[in-house]
């Protein structure tokens, strides 16, 4: 079972919104009255194991493409398009890549590249949370399955554990997101409902991520945006400058002043590019 909740007009234009790691279908997306000025009918589900969402041990980035396919079948859904952010921009990429014939555009805010990225220092400039965290995973899963699993109880019972530990490493300009009381808020409900019934999501995802994607990147033909904040700690610039290089049709932004947890302040700019094809946005190297 796949738990997907569904916001906006429902004679919108529909995308798919996939969120980050860990997180839920419940995480930070534009009001209900944003998305109808819009025309949008946002679509976000929570990948296994995370929520209500039935665990799929062993699943792959690649198996997002089935997932959102069968949840477009189940609403009736023809075309529509993908939006991932942070460990979501992977899997909204594997829906471009595998479904050329259902997405019609795809856009990947703060998305890290696969881990065999030639060329690439995967963990450069990346915080060491992180860093430690992916490391162990490719290393001793085991050490990291009984890792995540200490700190998804933690965070269950309160969800502001994951958050001052995110705090300690994050840039100013991701503290001056986060301050704000509704996106902490937001970003606190989505940490505890991912992880209400295990650790079991955040541990596939990771494994997912570090994993072979199931897909080529350079097989993607429709559109695809690409945004970073300049200063994301968490999953570096270079990542997208990486994949901006190798998807044939992708445009690339990177925003000065702007880290992480600045993709939620560009959500709403890059639906409205998904619905309408706008080309105005700039390309930076």
């Amino acid at each position: 079972m796949i738990s997907v909740e569904v916001s906006g007009d429902p004679n919108g234009e529909p995308v798919f919104l996939h969120h980050g790691s860990p997180g839920s279908g419940n995480g930070p997306k534009p009001r209900d009255a944003v998305l109808y000025r819009l025309g949008i009918f946002l679509v976000s589900y929570s990948r296994p194991g995370y929520g209500r969402s039935t665990p799929s041990p062993g699943r792959v980035v690649a198996d997002a493409a089935q997932d959102s396919e069968a949840i477009a079948d189940q609403l009736g859904l023809g075309r529509f398009a993908v939006l991932g952010r942070s460990g979501g921009g992977p899997h909204a990429l594997a829906a471009a890549a595998l479904l050329p014939d259902r997405v019609t555009r795809a856009a990947a805010l703060v998305s890290v590249a696969p881990p065999d990225a030639a060329a690439l220092d995967w963990y450069g400039h990346m915080v060491d949370s992180n860093a430690t965290l992916y490391q162990t995973g490719a290393a001793d899963p085991a050490r990291m399955v009984e890792q995540l699993r200490l700190r998804a109880g933690r965070v269950r019972d309160d969800p502001t554990y994951l958050m001052d530990e995110l705090r300690r490493e994050m840039t100013p300009a991701d503290l001056s997101v986060v301050d704000d009381e509704a996106i902490r808020d937001l970003l606190l409900r989505t940490y505890q409902e991912a992880l209400e019934e295990g650790p079991y999501g955040w541990i596939d995802d990771v494994l997912a991520l570090r994993g072979d994607w199931g897909f080529r990147l350079e097989s993607i033909a429709v559109p695809v945006r690409l945004w970073h904040g300049a200063d994301d700690p968490y999953s570096p610039v270079t990542h997208t400058r990486w994949l901006a290089d190798r998807i044939p049709a992708a445009t690339m932004e990177v925003q000065s002043g702007m880290a992480h947890f600045g993709a939620l302040s560009v959500q709403r700019r890059m639906l409205a590019w998904l619905v309408s094809g706008d080309e105005s946005l700039p390309r930076t190297a």
